[in-house]
């Protein structure tokens, strides 16, 4: 290995005695120089030991194969698992995906759209905290870079939404567990962090008047995304004070579903459907764990794959310089039935 620093591109080209397209050429796509040139390229790179600044190619190009990924907490079982998807399908169709989390931070939210602005990627698969984000910021961004909105709509930001109905999750678990029992009250938090939390609260209170039933929110104390903690705090509270007017409680997201759980634990209250148990419990999301509270929560599913699907779709469509005008698409949720309800 030489001692000798090797700074840039037109350094490496220099000293290697390749010319600096071609150089360029390999670095972008190996396979795209004759294998004599290839493997004199990577002698060289090996005595040299260099390696290009992949930043500083990508803003030399027209197009990247950089695509990133961002959602508000990727520690959210649910944001991790459609992130996950999301990153499968970019690798599958070539791109290189990235993942960022914005940590529930509206600062930290602008600053990793900084970040990604600089690498001049692709695209951008895009989940925004919503209620916090700066919105200037946001139609700033999407203004720069096609960017694919998903999970929580903010306006018509972006080239395109993708996300799940709402308003028919929250209906379509009401409608079961008024089928099946009492009709459910309907846990919270009084601040959610996300949008989607007050699109199923007036989804529930809609069920529940079609359905001729009187609604009953409890909203409880908590801010941020500690969501297990906020409703196990809330839940002892709302029990303690026997707050539930029905022995039935749809809560506003499986998290706070699980929290619930752990509170009806603690307080000796048997969860589900049969003889000796109190309470039924039922969220809404398909956390990727619910199989395994106690007991397996009832909850109805995100669509993972298809939402991922189609946000993947569109926006290698966009890309690929095929942009239709701004749409939502909004997918239906599964039930899922399991013993807690």
């Amino acid at each position: 290995m030489s001692a000798k620093l090797i700074r840039n591109m037109e350094e490496f080209s220099a000293i290697s005695g390749i010319s600096r397209p071609t150089v360029s050429k390999y670095f972008n796509d190996p396979d795209s120089v004759r294998p004599s040139t290839r493997e004199k390229i990577e002698a060289a790179v090996e005595k040299y030991d260099y390696r290009p600044n992949i930043f500083a190619m990508n803003q030399n190009r027209k197009l990247t194969k950089n695509v990133g990924i961002v959602v508000p907490l990727l520690t959210d079982p649910y944001f991790a698992e459609i992130a996950r998807n999301l990153e499968q399908r970019c690798i599958d169709a070539g791109y290189r995906p990235t993942l960022f989390s914005a940590h529930g931070d509206p600062n930290l939210e602008v600053e990793v759209l900084d970040n990604l602005r600089s690498m001049k990627p692709a695209g951008v698969l895009l989940a925004p905290l919503g209620r916090a984000s700066r919105r200037d910021a946001l139609e700033k961004f999407c203004d720069d870079v096609p960017t694919l909105i998903f999970d929580s709509s903010v306006e018509e930001f972006g080239i395109a939404f993708v996300g799940s109905d709402n308003f028919q999750f929250t209906s379509h678990i009401t409608d079961y567990l008024c089928r099946t029992g009492e009709p459910p009250c309907f846990f919270e938090m009084k601040t959610p962090a996300n949008p989607n939390a007050h699109r199923r609260r007036q989804a529930y209170l809609t069920a529940m008047e079609s359905f001729g039933h009187t609604p009953q929110v409890i909203s409880v104390e908590g801010e941020g995304w500690s969501f297990e903690e906020i409703g196990r705090l809330g839940g002892h509270e709302a029990l303690s004070k026997k707050q539930f007017s029905t022995n039935t409680i749809l809560c506003s997201n499986d998290r706070l579903a699980i929290g619930l759980l752990t509170a009806c634990y603690e307080q000796g209250i048997k969860v589900g459907r049969g003889p000796d148990c109190t309470i039924r419990v039922a969220g809404q999301d398909g956390h990727p764990h619910s199989r395994y509270t106690c007991p397996p929560l009832t909850t109805i599913s995100h669509d993972y794959n298809a939402v991922s699907k189609h946000a993947a779709q569109a926006l290698f469509a966009a890309i690929d310089g095929h942009v239709e005008p701004w749409k939502s698409t909004r997918i239906e949720g599964k039930l899922v039935l399991r013993d807690s309800a």
